[in-house]
């Protein structure tokens, strides 16, 4: 039988077979606590699944990946797990048409984040468990169906530790016997249930709107209690609730609202109905930005958004992944905008979630939207900056289209009408003509089916006056898309760089002349796709270019000023400006920039353009150029502010010389001082971390900083230090441990490998190159697929940025043709990246300087 990569047509064959009537499961948690001498340590889960037959054939199989199985019942008859099992499936003969499945399983705790992740808390010794599925991991925990459109309600029972509280989908209790038994669910998919079970420091709190009533929940772990503000995610969950219910019309279907904060999670969150779980480093240990706080606020809204796009209402099969997320993604931004106080959200969209959506449509597994899914590992691979930034930007760009209110109203009648149920792209549509009256097959052929990203630039011709004559829209791209887009037209006025005239366009075709703007003044800049209603990459006319590049700072409005930032970095990336001009913008205007979202994103870029984009001849100096740069802002920064605070962190991470060194030493031991900059200790971590890279902080060092932290962030903290240390013994045993063994925790695992990959260390890691590639075909087949990606994805040799290893990647995957899609994937676009590189730092070598 076929293992664990369940395929597109194996589910659509079991869909046409059998639909499930409900699931029982039981499950006995006290063995996550006291020692264990098992080699891995388990849990009993006893599952009962009743399900009937509704097409033609009498076998299929269920789901399970468990180390062992104590006995399988189907309809009263027992099956040897020995003949029946094969470790990932229990083979099911002779089915009649009502059935009865009875699955006794022991299954493993995880320390991937998958399945029942365990978590030891350093600080106390708690314990501490949570369950993570998708897309397919509820078969980790308990036997099942797994796959998306065979929904089904669920009850489940829990034994756990004394002492500790359980959390599940639905409201629970515990009976007299100790067990937490909790109310039947809603029909829901496998991959959306779960399971917190701790003793979790939980909040409560309610939400109320006429007759309906929310019970509401928040949680961490008992050690990060004295961090948790969790009046302000029960206010933006309530402000959320406020919006989705004005909008979608569909009262909130899943009755109890619980958020659970949890340790060493893979993602950022998951929409599990009635229990979303989050990474805990959503908890604040220390002084954040409002950046923070707004990105927070962002998930809670896009888990939010899930209860109805993508929980009450599923995609069939993972091909449509785009119907929850991309509308997930797109609706927390909009509810950000509209219903907190992060009024500027739409800015933050525009500078960072898309800038995620270029990088992964320019890559050689850039896909349509929609795309094509022929299993589980394609599906693990595609919750990508597509599925999710792209897919976000094109219902923004549909709702200029089609209209605010046909948007929602569309959405209201996609709820009732498949409710509980699953869809595929042709069920919105066909609602989207209804309230629309627009062309919804031709839009969505040309934005959901096809892949690649447009590039849109102004071609503006003057008159003897210096007016406007024609301001036409040249689009480029392998696939010419409809889109409605704005022209901004901006001048210098005392000192400032404001927009004086605006005009909106259907943009089709290789150009498009745009009304309205004919007899204007001549503009300083042309800004193309104003207020970002389309998805392009913005290309700039010759005046427009130098403009920015004196003036950037001058743009009053911060979505414009966003957009320019963005745009000037695609161009970098593109290998169309150099470098060290990118950085030299930087330099000059990011000191002015207020939205301290953009600020933050403009920092991470310009440390990616001298270490990705810069000549190699050019790095040094334009590494110091970013220190010092740093160091001036960090000094001129307002007292206490979160713009002092982000330059200070951008100052540690570009500090390279004996100078720099001092300071942040001197930062940390107290002997220093910059007036209002409270140096708490996740600030300690970041003052700490070059001083480790470059030999100025030994494991001693190190070890004292986590006798402060002794806590679990303290741990990876030190964990990422010590593989960050200058030293060949050092990247051997970080190497081995990632690589050779399976010992360390999926959290552990991603520190170990940010300290192993250094900028300034490439010399020291070239080694690993060779091994890498002799390693990662193995290691796909020996680990789990998070690992196995993060492995794959971290430790490609990408700053051993030349052309003998382009040519070794090309070798690898020419001689690994029949290696797993998935594993080819991530290395193709290791590649790409690498490939990118080496162009922009041909494009940086050209500079006159």
């Amino acid at each position: 039988m076929p293992g664990e990569n369940l395929s597109r047509d194996e589910a659509h064959e079991r869909a046409a077979l059998l639909s499930v009537d409900g699931y029982e499961v039981v499950l006995d948690l006290r063995s996550a606590v006291g020692e264990s001498d098992e080699p891995v340590r388990t849990f009993r889960s006893l599952t009962t699944i009743r399900f009937r037959r509704t097409g033609e054939g009498t076998s299929t199989f269920a789901d399970l990946i468990a180390p062992s199985v104590n006995a399988v019942t189907l309809n009263g008859r027992s099956l040897d797990p020995a003949v029946v099992f094969d470790g990932a499936r229990i083979a099911l003969d002779d089915l009649a048409d009502e059935n009865t499945l009875v699955v006794d399983a022991q299954c493993a705790y995880s320390r991937t984040g998958e399945g029942m992740h365990r978590f030891v808390d350093p600080e106390d010794g708690e314990v501490y468990l949570y369950t993570q599925y998708e897309p397919a991991d509820a078969r980790r925990v308990y036997a099942n169906f797994e796959q998306p459109d065979l929904k089904a309600p669920y009850r489940f029972a829990v034994t756990a530790p004394e002492g500790w509280t359980v959390w599940s989908n639905g409201a629970g209790e515990q009976d007299a016997e100790g067990v937490w038994r909790f109310a039947e669910t809603a029909p829901i998919s496998t991959y959306i249930t779960c399971v917190v079970a701790g003793p979790y420091h939980y909040v409560t709190d309610s939400y109320t709107r006429g007759d309906l009533e929310i019970p509401l929940g928040a949680m961490c772990r008992k050690s990060l209690a004295k961090h948790f503000d969790a009046d302000d995610v029960f206010l933006i969950t309530k402000q959320g609730f406020d919006f989705f219910h004005d909008n979608f019309d569909y009262p909130y279907p899943f009755g109890k609202y619980d958020q659970a904060f949890v340790p060493e999670y893979n993602l950022g969150a998951m929409e599990n109905p009635g229990m979303v779980t989050f990474r805990e480093e959503y908890i604040y240990r220390g002084k954040v930005t409002q950046a923070a706080y707004e990105s927070r606020a962002n998930v809670i809204l896009h888990e939010m958004a899930h209860m109805w796009f993508g929980d009450l209402v599923t995609m069939v099969w993972w091909d449509d992944l785009w119907l929850k997320e991309s509308f997930a993604d797109f609706m927390g931004s909009f509810a950000n905008a509209e219903a907190t106080r992060f009024t500027n959200s739409w800015v933050t969209f525009a500078n960072n979630r898309k800038a995620w959506a270029y990088r992964a449509d320019q890559l050689p597994s850039t896909h349509p939207i929609t795309a094509d899914i022929r299993d589980l590992e394609d599906a693990k691979l595609n919750f990508d900056g597509i599925t999710y930034a792209k897919g976000a930007s094109v219902l923004k760009q549909l709702v200029a289209y089609a209209g605010r209110d046909a948007f929602l109203e569309g959405a209201r009648r996609y709820f009732k009408r498949h409710a509980y149920g699953n869809t595929r792209l042709a069920d919105l549509l066909a609602i989207l003509e209804e309230t629309s009256g627009r062309d919804m097959k031709t839009w969505a052929k040309s934005w959901l089916q096809t892949s690649g990203v447009n590039s849109l630039t102004p071609d503006v011709t003057y008159d003897a006056e210096g007016r406007i004559t024609e301001l036409a829209v040249l689009q480029e791209g392998d696939e010419l898309r409809p889109h409605r887009a704005a022209v901004g037209l901006y001048r210098l006025s005392g000192g400032e760089l404001v927009r004086y005239a605006r005009a909106e366009a259907d943009i089709t075709g290789a150009r498009t002349v745009v009304d309205g703007l004919a007899g204007e003044e001549k503009p300083d800049l042309v800004l193309v796709n104003d207020d970002d209603l389309t998805y392009c990459k913005i290309r700039f006319d010759e005046g427009s270019l130098a403009t920015l590049r004196a003036h950037l700072g001058d743009i009053t409005d911060p979505l414009a000023r966003a957009l320019c930032w963005s745009a000037l970095w695609n161009l970098t990336r593109d290998g169309l400006m150099p470098a060290r001009d990118f950085v030299s913008v930087a330099l000059a205007f990011a000191g002015r920039e207020t939205d301290i979202g953009v600020l933050q994103m403009v920092h991470g870029w310009t440390k990616a353009a001298v270490t990705l984009y810069a000549a190699p001849a050019w790095r040094e100096e334009g590494g110091r150029l970013l220190a010092d740069g740093g160091l001036r802002e960090l000094r001129v920064a307002e007292p206490g502010s979160e713009h002092q605070l982000t330059w200070a962190r951008f100052f540690a991470a570009t500090a390279s010389a004996e100078a720099d060194f001092q300071l942040l030493e001197g930062l940390l031991d107290g002997t220093a001082k910059i007036d209002g900059l409270d140096v708490d200790q996740e600030l300690r971590w970041a003052l700490l971390s070059p001083l480790a890279v470059h030999g100025r902080a030994d494991e001693a060092r190190i070890g004292e900083e986590l006798a402060l932290d002794d806590t679990a962030t303290g741990k990876r903290h030190q964990t990422r230090l010590l593989a960050s240390r200058p030293s060949a013994a050092v990247k051997a045993q970080a190497w081995a441990q990632v690589v050779e063994s399976d010992t360390l925790s999926n959290a552990l695992v991603e520190a170990t490998i940010a300290g192993f990959v250094q900028p300034s260390q490439r010399e020291l890691i070239a080694p690993y190159a060779e091994k890498y590639f002799a390693a990662i075909e193995r290691l796909w087949g020996e680990r789990s697929i998070q690992i196995g990606i993060d492995v794959v994805r971290g430790l490609f040799p990408g700053l051993q940025d030349d052309e003998a290893t382009l040519a070794a990647t090309d070798t690898w995957l020419s001689e690994h043709a029949a290696a797993a899609p998935a594993l080819r994937r991530l290395v193709l676009e290791a590649r790409d990246d690498l490939a990118r590189a080496l162009r922009a730092q041909k494009c940086d070598g050209s500079a006159v300087v």
